[in-house]
Order: C-alpha cells, then structure tokens, then sequence
C-alpha cells in the first residue's frame, strides 16, 4: 500500500541531507500516517483507514461521515 494519507492526501517528501561537509544526500520525509479502525455512523459498521494524525484530529473534532463528506471519500471502499 502507498504511504498516502486517505483523506489529506499527504505524501512523502524528497529532499536533501547535508553533512557537514556540504555534502548532499537525497533522503525522503515521510508523514506521521496510522492504520486506525473508526466507526461509521451511516453505515453501522467499523472501516480501517491509513490517515495522517493531522485528519484524525479533525475526525474527532468534526465527526468520520462529516469530513469524509467534506474531503470526498466514499467510506464504503474501506
């Protein structure tokens, strides 16, 4: 699966690593992404979703189906 956020859609960044020397290296930062099971009001039942710790925040301050609605994700893929 790829280290993609569901409902941010964040994904990892390239970039440079430089030593002390000046010397660069490519590296890549990936986000802070978790596999959590959340329930789903509309559909009764549990759904398993790789989000950012960014949009679970906002799904426990707004609500799963709310910012699903919001982002355009159809909880009935997962």
């Amino acid at each position: 699966m790829a280290r993609v956020c569901t409902f941010t859609g964040k994904r990892p960044n390239t970039g440079n690593k430089v030593s002390h020397s000046n010397i660069k290296t490519k590296m890549r930062q990936f986000p802070n992404l978790h596999v959590r099971r959340l329930w789903s009001e509309s559909q009764g039942r549990w759904v398993q979703i790789k989000l950012s710790t960014e949009a679970l925040r906002t799904i426990r301050k707004k609500g799963l189906d709310t910012y699903a609605k919001e982002c355009g994700v159809d909880l009935s893929r997962y």
